[in-house]
């Protein structure tokens, strides 16, 4: 063992080892990469005037070119991997302007995605936890944007919106939410929802006070109980880290969709139609089918190993 990687027995909390730090900077697993395609839609529905939803999708990507070598051409292959961030927000206040705040927190967000001091393509422990904090900060600092706003125009008091986000890296996909738009996971044909609905009627159901079906959970649910922008600059962030197989298939979502479209037929959707775009179609036209009281957006992603990673 080099002295590098001798643990010194007086300090054996604070020491690191060379293989820590090796792995705090480097790669050491194989290399996977996912492939993904992506559509997303977003309609006002029958009832609304305008259209309080917002959706973002974002490819994020490090390369790496060669330019001037005296070494033989050829020897350093070009490179580039990829990241991609999907947000679907849906804007609250009706004419308090929720169209502004979920279009605010979206905006605030590629805005701090161009500021970040470190963005990482590859995905350790220890970056699953700074991921976690990460997303805590990212948040706060869309919500103190929020509020910020409202102070500067006290007409928009009362504007708030949802917002769930995924961020995935290879096989690796991360979750943040808050509000009660949706993410599932969708997998050889079973449908998994991802993020917990932040409101009254589920926090009834999580207390064992309601059964999900009840009229009192159904009147609630549209009682948030954790927005950006909401009465108190105070957010509360759910975090969720997925490995991601190849086949999988991601689903945003407000609640224009989920409150008058199931799991089930959704799943149905979902295998009905395999390309996004036209799951996207579907989805939100059966949901104007089924009275469209809403806004409604959907964003579907499809997840594919790489060619070089399958081997």
């Amino acid at each position: 063992m080099s002295r590098d990687e001798k643990v010194e027995a007086n300090d054996t909390a604070e020491y690191v080892t060379f293989g820590d730090r090796v792995s705090s900077f480097y790669e050491q697993e194989p290399r996977i990469r996912m492939r993904m395609t992506v559509a997303g839609k977003t309609h006002p529905g029958h009832v609304r005037p305008n259209n309080e939803d917002h959706f973002a999708v974002v490819r994020r990507y490090r390369g790496r070119e060669l330019m001037v070598s005296s070494l033989p051409e050829g020897l350093f292959e070009p490179t580039e991997d990829h990241a991609y961030a999907l947000a679907v927000a849906d804007g609250l206040g009706g004419c308090k302007f929720g169209e502004l705040a979920s279009l605010l927190a979206l905006q605030t967000g590629w805005e701090l995605g161009g500021a970040e001091i470190k963005w990482s393509m590859k995905v350790n422990e220890r970056e699953i936890e700074e991921m976690r904090q990460k997303a805590e900060v990212f948040f706060r600092l869309v919500d103190q944007t929020l509020h910020a706003e409202v102070r500067q125009n006290p007409r928009l008091t009362g504007m708030g919106t949802t917002l769930t986000a995924c961020y995935s890296t290879g096989p690796n996909l991360f979750v943040m939410h808050v509000g009660d738009s949706r993410a599932y996971l969708s997998r050889q044909g079973s449908l998994r929802q991802l993020t917990h609905d932040h409101n009254l009627g589920q926090l009834l159901v999580d207390a064992g006070e309601a059964a999900p079906d009840s009229p009192i959970v159904k009147k609630m649910h549209h009682v948030l109980t954790n927005v950006l922008g909401g009465p108190k600059e105070s957010v509360k962030v759910e975090v969720h880290h997925e490995p991601l197989a190849d086949g999988d298939r991601l689903l945003l979502c407000t609640d224009g969709l989920s409150d008058l479209v199931g799991d089930e037929d959704i799943a149905r959707v979902l295998a009905e139609r395999p390309d996004p775009d036209g799951a996207c179609r579907a989805l939100v036209d059966l949901a104007l089918e089924r009275g469209g009281r809403d806004n409604v957006t959907v964003v579907v992603a499809n997840y594919e190993l790489d060619q070089e990673s399958r081997g």
